[in-house]
């Protein structure tokens, strides 16, 4: 990876509409040189997928949340279906298996404090695979990036 394919990273990852042309003007590179990078990029699996970022306040889902869960027992199939369950929940944002003393860390998107109330209570307090729940609301986001930092790529 050169410094070119690290521009042009950065220049996707900041706005993935980018036509070859606009991409060519910021990498320095002709729109040509440019379209095969990108493709090779995403082939190797580097540029992983494109798509929208919603507000979710604009699409009504108003209350974030993280939620750690504390297993009921730490065995293969228990964590499966914790994993199954958690796999069907379309409220779930992103899931983290953890070190320390919750198991997994859950981002919930919902739309209000019933609908949280919903998921905790009755889906994940009673299902068998759950020992402990612990939820913490978000007030505000100080800060949202889904923009990864690229300058160790230009250290190798």
């Amino acid at each position: 990876m050169d410094a070119f394919d690290i521009k042009l990273l950065a220049a996707v990852q900041s706005d993935g509409r980018l036509t070859n042309n606009d991409l060519a003007d910021v990498v320095g590179l002709s729109a040509s040189q440019c379209s095969r990078r990108r493709a090779a990029l995403e082939a190797d699996g580097t540029i992983a997928s494109y798509h929208a970022h919603l507000s979710a306040e604009a699409v009504g889902l108003a209350v974030t949340a993280f939620v750690e869960i504390k297993l009921a027992t730490h065995s293969a199939e228990n964590s499966k279906r914790f994993h199954k369950l958690i796999s069907g929940l379309v409220e779930v944002q992103e899931a983290c298996s953890l070190t320390g003393d919750a198991d997994y860390l859950i981002k919930l998107v919902v739309s209000d404090l019933k609908a949280l109330s919903r998921i905790l209570s009755e889906v994940f307090l009673p299902h068998a695979s759950v020992q402990h729940v612990r939820s913490s609301i978000v007030l505000e986001r100080l800060k949202e990036t889904s923009q990864l930092p690229l300058q160790q790529l230009s250290r190798r």
